[in-house]
């Protein structure tokens, strides 16, 4: 075997072409513990012995759920999809009601479940799921039998006579996406899917053979589930943390010295803001040379390299500022990959120019999930885009009136493309076009292509098609584009633009509490709650001035004419087991949203 087909096939090239020590990493107490790539197939064939001996059959659904990235959830992977059963992945932080709909549709036969409050709530679900039979844990505890007591010795030739039964065009997992309306869909994919995706990003990688990684996204999203089995292929070094874990002086980031990891845009802007902010702190010359570095990277982008006097003010920036930014994500970062939500240019542009090169990439659930990347090397790389289309996804533009001039929803094809959503052959319809022999997906992502470096045609997102808002006067606004560009500020933790059926646009927008603090702080203002802050003078003239500072870049009818602060938090689940605001990818539930918002929202609309 030269090239996988099946999932588990990676880990078995790997131990066949370059067999590692330390293939996966977590920490325990002060100490990394690594699973060696003898050590991963060991333990995952004694699982799937195990699994065989509970009596689970090809098809079989498994569900999983864990707060913490961890070595012990791939080995299980590997060890589902070799005996032909199914992982179900879930998020740990959906609602009881929404693990019984899921367990039932799919009709989950075990559950092996994280720390904490894991356990407790797949029982509270369990008595209302006849097929869940088995509950297990990764940690032993007193609710549930630890995992390890499944383990086996006997039966490895039923396990191998499995394995060889298993296709590439087999089921090899359903992930239930996050709707931001009504119950999930589960996205059926197939090895070939998620393999098709591994192989197109082989050129990708800015790192070789047993680089560092970090991986702290949520493994259970196909994003980073997708990137852990390129890892495995590539034979690179894999450290699970958790984001909470990232940074300080016992941080994971000062530890491993990380090459490579994959972020979400949020995360990268909260880095931003610390950073902004102990500028604020400095005086002085400090202070001076703090913010001219900044404005050195207003010019950057991808293909730019600076000369002469530019070149000498470049390389003055980055030994006295950029080089400590550096340092503080553990001095030997090649590349960092964001996905999940637009990324602000401005966050990939100053990055980058620091010697972090920020590369977004696109793609769905239901696309496994690529569709498109900017590559690190500059002849393929567009900043303001999502990048060129993988190599083996085809990429289409259905062109429609209410959008500008190459504008419209986007459509991909490939191998990559789900065999489609569980038990719902109607909703598959409805995303599925069927067309000249191709199988194309119908994103509900508005966009268009640009043309960039070395003649490639580079994707650009301008919304989704479900979330344009259309104002009294009929004109369409999308608030995405809009939302992002606001949230470069770091004064702005979360915003959603409202106006549907309206004369203007407005924006619900939730301050970034810390920073706000900081800035009250440094204007000697003095407040005695988070609510009189927000009332303060001061402060809704400083909002004022971002919002004003922000306009401009959009048209007169997309530009915000009133704003409301609120003082809230936005979660997928509050702490009472309610809905929360945004899904399990942090994307916005605007209906939530507003439903809950009405009043404010009725209030900027009074007049």
């Amino acid at each position: 075997m030269n090239t996988a087909t099946r999932l588990f096939d990676f880990i078995y090239l790997q131990q066949a072409k370059h067999p590692l020590q330390n293939t996966l990493n977590t920490k325990v107490g002060e100490k990394w513990i690594p699973y060696s790539t003898e050590q991963i197939i060991e333990t995952a064939n004694k699982v799937s012995r195990g699994l065989i001996g509970l009596g689970v059959e090809p098809g079989d659904k498994i569900a999983m759920v864990t707060y913490v990235n961890r070595p012990e959830w791939v080995i299980l992977d590997i060890a589902i999809q070799q005996i032909g059963a199914i992982n179900v992945p879930v998020y740990p932080t959906i609602s009881i009601g929404e693990y019984e709909y899921i367990f039932n549709e799919a009709e989950v036969k075990v559950c092996f479940c994280g720390k904490d409050d894991l356990v407790d709530k797949v029982k509270s679900a369990q008595s209302k799921v006849s097929s869940l039979k088995n509950i297990y844990a990764f940690d032993q505890n007193d609710q549930a039998p630890f995992w390890e007591s499944i383990f086996s010795d006997e039966g490895q030739e039923e396990v191998n006579k499995r394995k060889d039964a298993v296709k590439e065009d087999d089921l090899a997992t359903i992930i239930y996406t996050s709707g931001t309306t009504g119950n999930p869909k589960g996205v059926m994919l197939s090895h070939k899917n998620i393999i098709s995706n591994v192989t197109d990003l082989k050129p990708l990688w800015p790192i070789g053979k047993e680089s560092r990684v970090l991986s702290f996204l949520p493994v259970c999203h196909i994003f980073e589930r997708t990137a852990i089995y390129t890892y495995i292929d590539n034979c690179f070094t894999v450290y699970f943390t958790s984001v909470d874990n990232l940074g300080g002086d016992e941080g994971a980031i000062k530890d491993v010295k990380p090459h490579f990891f994959t972020s979400v845009p949020r995360l990268l802007e909260k880095v931003y803001e610390k950073i902004y902010n102990k500028g604020l702190e400095l005086t002085g010359v400090k202070k001076n040379l703090f913010f001219w570095a900044l404005k050195q990277a207003d010019n950057y982008d991808y293909q730019y390299k600076p000369t002469g006097l530019n070149g000498l003010k470049f390389k003055i920036a980055d030994k006295l500022i950029y080089s400590k930014w550096r340092e503080a994500l553990g001095g030997e970062v090649r590349g960092i990959v964001t996905g999940a939500a637009p990324c602000p240019v401005k966050m990939a542009r100053i990055f980058s120019a620091a010697g972090i090169p920020i590369r977004e990439a696109y793609g769905l659930t239901e696309s496994a999930p690529g569709i498109s990347v900017n590559y690190f090397t500059n002849d393929k790389a567009l900043l303001g885009s999502v990048g060129i289309p993988l190599a083996s996804v085809e990429v289409r533009i259905t062109e429609e009136d209410a959008y500008g001039p190459g504008e419209g929803e986007i459509l991909a094809a490939g191998k990559n493309i789900m065999m489609g959503y569980y038990k719902q052959p109607e909703k598959t319809a409805e995303v599925i076009l069927e067309e000249d022999g191709k199988r194309w997906l119908k994103t509900g992502d508005i966009g268009k292509l640009l043309d960039g470096p070395s003649g490639h045609k580079y994707l650009k997102i301008t919304d989704r098609k479900k979330e344009l808002l259309k104002t009294s006067g009929g004109k369409y606004v999308a608030p995405a584009p809009i939302e992002s560009k606001l949230k470069e500020n770091f004064l702005v933790e979360q915003i959603m633009v409202v106006g549907e059926s309206k004369k203007f646009v407005s924006a619900i927008i939730l301050p970034a509490e810390e920073a706000l603090r900081d800035w009250c702080e440094h204007k000697d203002l003095t407040w005695t709650s988070m609510e009189e802050m927000l009332q303060h003078e001061q402060v809704l003239d400083k909002y004022q001035r971002i919002v004003n500072e922000y306009n401009p870049n959009f048209s007169k009818i997309e530009q915000i004419k009133k704003f409301t602060l609120i003082n809230d938090t936005w979660d997928p689940i509050k702490a009472d087991g309610s809905e929360g605001e945004l899904t399990p990818t942090m994307k916005l539930k605007r209906r939530v949203i507003r439903g809950k918002y009405k009043a404010q929202i009725d209030a900027m609309y009074a007049d």
